[in-house]
């Protein structure tokens, strides 16, 4: 089956146009943090969840049956998302659309740098990225949608 990079694309690039805060605050990203655990407890899923403000960690837990692995992982999405500005699923279907590796065609270390869903920038309207909020454990494109299911319901006032 071949994937439709395009609409992938254009759809994720919709979500970040639309899923942003206008203000950002350590409150917030507890809050934030604790809904995602919420989803994942009440899903019995498998995953941690991270959530930064600048350079700071301010959330961070990993659910039962996760591994140091995955708190790699977050930390090789999160630096994809500061360095590239937008969230590691995209960045990493941009990469798939022209056939290229994410890490063989920018040089950067798969050790350090992951293009793969689930990291998604916090962003402020008019202001621009001031955060990460990440889950790893899951298939790339359900970490990125639970994610965004987060963001959606944060940003509406219904979490």
């Amino acid at each position: 089956m071949t994937e439709d990079y395009p609409a992938q694309i254009a759809e994720i690039t919709a979500q970040e146009d639309r899923l942003q805060f206008e203000r950002f605050t350590h409150d917030d990203a507890l809050q934030l943090g604790l809904l995602l655990v919420r989803f994942g407890t009440e899903r019995s899923l498998t995953i941690t969840v991270d959530v930064t403000k600048g350079e700071q960690q301010v959330f961070h837990a990993a659910l039962a049956g996760t591994t140091a692995d995955n708190d790699d992982w977050v930390a090789r999405k999160t630096r994809t998302v500061r360095r590239f500005g937008a969230s590691s699923f995209l960045i990493g279907r941009k990469f798939k659309e022209q056939g290229k590796d994410f890490n063989e065609a920018t040089g950067l270390p798969l050790a350090l740098y992951a293009a793969h869903g689930g990291c998604f920038p916090i962003a402020i309207r008019d202001v621009g990225i001031v955060g990460t909020v990440t889950v790893s454990g899951l298939a790339q494109a359900d970490d990125h949608a639970l994610v965004v299911e987060a963001l959606e319901l944060f940003l509406a006032g219904t979490p």
